[in-house]
């Protein structure tokens, strides 16, 4: 019997997902990633000099490195990528569904206080992603959670801006935001999009309530928070600042928020 068109795609998607795989780089970058006991590794390359840096790492992880001259480096990266001497040929890290991310479930016991959460409306710029994955990690954020179709997905670029963040910070991508929304509402969570025309700013916003767990959620510079996604959250919230000038980009903003919405 022939298998239904939507059977055979889904299996087909499930496949390509086990197939794909991205190269990380950088000292940091790999370091992390070959200490990290969740990342599935392929293959190491490094030149002499990075080797001697990455040592005991490579000792750790068990891996047998690739030894090759910096000039004439053979990875497949962007001609502007600054590796260091280091690439690290991995899969994508895989951190579970948003309920079990949201629950705690596999948290190591790290993160201390009411649980944080940072939603990413349509941010698609990998050094933002990195830099808020950091923070996110520095402020104990449960996860960063992002659009599938409209968020940065896991690249080399990516992981060398989170500076090794993104080995222990989870980073989800869900299909659909405001479902997202939905589910921690439903779940108790209070969910805050940042607008900087909102009434009420981040702090007032949460005094009395610094104990539940709250959801931040980001819109993309420039556009900000698309409509449907203002309109799901419980409300909209501004960071105060000391005049009516300038703005923030979303990954300081990230950090700003995160630490005003602090238990």
């Amino acid at each position: 019997m022939k298998k239904p068109d939507w059977v055979i795609a889904k299996e087909q998607a499930k496949r390509a997902a086990a197939a794909e795989t991205l190269w990380l780089f950088g000292i940091h970058a790999v370091r992390d990633a070959l200490l990290n006991p969740r990342r599935t590794r392929l293959r190491l390359v490094v030149t002499l000099n990075a080797a001697d840096r990455l040592a005991e790492a490579i000792a750790a992880s068990g891996m047998t490195a690739e030894t090759a001259d910096a000039r004439k480096f053979p990875v497949p990266l962007d001609p502007g990528s600054v590796h260091q001497g280091a690439a690290l040929e991995v899969r994508p890290l895989d951190w579970g569904s948003l309920e079990e991310v949201a629950a705690g479930q596999g948290d190591d016991g790290a993160r201390s206080g009411p649980p944080r959460l940072v939603l990413l409306d349509r941010v698609t710029d990998p050094h933002n992603v990195g830099a808020i994955l950091r923070s996110a990690e520095v402020f104990g954020a449960r996860a960063v959670i992002g659009v599938q179709r409209h968020a940065a997905p896991e690249t080399g670029a990516l992981a060398k801006t989170a500076s090794g963040a993104l080995e222990r910070q989870p980073y989800l991508r869900v299909k659909n935001l405001n479902a997202a929304i939905k589910t921690l509402q439903e779940a108790g969570w209070l969910v805050l999009g940042l607008a900087g025309e909102a009434e009420e700013g981040i702090e007032a916003a949460v005094e009395g309530r610094r104990d539940r767990p709250i959801a931040l959620v980001l819109g993309a510079e420039g556009p900000g928070l698309r409509e449907g996604t203002r309109a799901s959250c419980d409300a909209l919230v501004r960071i105060d600042a000391a005049g009516g000038f300038g703005s923030l980009n979303v990954s300081n903003a990230a950090a700003v928020a995160l630490y005003a919405a602090r238990g």
